[in-house]
């Protein structure tokens, strides 16, 4: 059976996903540190870096929205049950609950980390602005989230060992762009020209200015 490359993943979510990554490596080793300035102010790149995805995910190319890729209920019971299987192209259902599942935990441990402290060298920018008991709540959740999250990272590398045994790599199209579809129709309707790429840059903008203003203030 033939097949070719495919666009999968526009510029703006490749460069997404590995800025996000990179980030969350850095946070992960600045806290183990002690170095808190930079753990906030990493802290903050991953907050406008989620906040554009979220935009990205409603204006953004085919794939990278969420009407496309996250699932219905009645469609992820079909995936499970083996009735349907993953696209050739984007997120198969239980890859986008995976995804949606670590937008959702980093974003939330991103707002925490605004109004926590380590009441010795370091307030997070909306500390002096919110009662001490949200201060502290914000904190305790803040450090109970973080297994959480090194447990989802987890498990999202060890889906893509398994789905590179059984011989799809999904880490080559994150860096390309491109898959190889199993046959020579496959779509791909994925947008990726320039007007893309600065709008994407416009959201990002957009996306940074407000945690700009918080660290700012």
């Amino acid at each position: 059976m033939s097949k070719k490359p495919v666009l999968v993943w526009d510029l703006p979510v490749r460069v997404f996903h590995w800025t996000l990554a990179t980030a969350v490596l850095g946070s992960f080793v600045t806290v183990k540190l002690g170095l808190m300035e930079w753990h906030g102010r990493i802290g903050g790149c991953v907050l406008a870096l989620l906040l554009f995805r979220l935009l990205w995910g409603v204006l953004g190319s085919t794939t990278a929205r969420f009407s496309q890729f996250v699932p219905t209920p009645a469609r992820l019971r079909s995936y499970l049950q083996g009735k349907t299987q993953s696209p050739e192209i984007g997120h198969s259902p239980l890859g986008a609950l995976s995804v949606m599942a670590l937008i959702g935990a980093f974003f939330l441990q991103a707002l925490m980390g605004l109004a926590t402290t380590d009441d010795i060298a370091y307030d997070g920018p909306l500390v002096r602005s919110l009662p001490d008991e949200w201060v502290e709540r914000a904190g305790s959740l803040h450090d109970a989230l973080e297994p959480v999250l090194i447990g989802l990272v987890v498990l999202h590398l060890v889906a893509i060992l398994v789905y590179l045994r059984r011989g799809k790599n999904l880490v080559r199209p994150m860096v390309t762009g491109h898959t190889d579809a199993l046959h020579d129709s496959t779509p791909s309707r994925v947008q990726d020209g320039w007007t893309q790429r600065l709008a994407a840059l416009g959201l990002l903008g957009l996306s940074a200015a407000p945690v700009v203003y918080l660290f700012a203030r």
